[in-house]
């Protein structure tokens, strides 16, 4: 990848590395991403995609390197993106309320009592029907599944106005027919304009879900069409020795009884 910058790129990462200590945790990492395109980003535990996004998003400082969101430096990108964490990292204990998850994605925007929740405001309303959430804004977060968690989390990210959506581990202790579900709102973000990654550890159906996906092992292993970029040597790459079962099942859809 040149250093090439563009503004037809939504992001664009240049020779990243991100070191821990001893670690290093992203090594020489370099991509592009256009605008409005759905990614899928794969890879093993400890291939340091939570280390990408965090990045990306201006939260883990890197050793070397640079990104840039629109041909801007992330250093200067508020407002830009929505990260949706993963599901570990949010205290389900806490007493709120749909609506008022969603409304946190206004704190940076608006008046005092938009910040306290104490708005009808019309973008809330919005990005709660469009992922179909709308009905449930009175619910308690903890009361949900996990499929409507997750569509809670990304009205959050709607509600923020941002150009780009990072997911991780959308699809955690999220059963297959939400995940659908999932997919078909990030489908139809994208196809607003919107610029989504999500991280995900579950190969089936990639080219049903991804328009490409970036696969990940402390550096990037490949880039691309999903039917196109997972050889043997790719999967082995990502996965180590055992990566080579992998190969022997269809990236789509895993073959019946194996």
């Amino acid at each position: 990848m040149t250093n090439e910058i563009t503004k037809n790129y939504s992001i664009q990462v240049f020779d990243v590395c991100v070191e821990f200590e001893n670690t290093l945790a992203l090594d020489n990492v370099s991509f592009s991403v256009p605008k409005g395109v759905l990614t899928g980003v794969v890879g093993p535990n400890g291939g340091g995609k939570s280390t990408l996004f965090n990045s990306i998003a201006g939260l883990q400082k890197i050793t070397h390197g640079k990104i840039l969101i629109n041909g801007i430096s992330s250093k200067n990108i508020k407002g830009k993106i929505s990260y949706v964490p993963q599901r570990e990292q949010v205290n389900w204990r806490f007493p709120l309320s749909v609506k008022d998850v969603v409304s946190l994605g206004r704190i940076w925007r608006g008046n005092i009592l938009q910040k306290f929740g104490f708005s009808d405001d019309q973008i809330i309303k919005d990005s709660l029907k469009k992922v179909d959430m709308w009905q449930y804004r009175k619910d308690l977060v903890n009361n949900l599944s996990g499929g409507q968690r997750q569509r809670t989390f990304i009205a959050r990210a709607l509600a923020q106005e941002t150009e780009i959506l990072l997911l991780d581990e959308a699809f955690s202790g999220v059963d297959v027919a939400s995940q659908d579900g999932v997919i078909d709102i990030l489908r139809n973000l994208k196809n607003e304009g919107k610029t989504i990654l999500i991280a995900t550890h579950d190969l089936n159906n990639l080219s049903e879900r991804f328009d490409s996906v970036l696969c990940i092992n402390r550096h990037i292993c490949a880039h691309g069409d999903p039917e196109k970029v997972f050889t043997p040597e790719v999967l082995t790459e990502l996965y180590g020795a055992h990566g080579e079962k992998f190969a022997e099942h269809n990236i789509g859809s895993h073959n019946n009884g194996d």
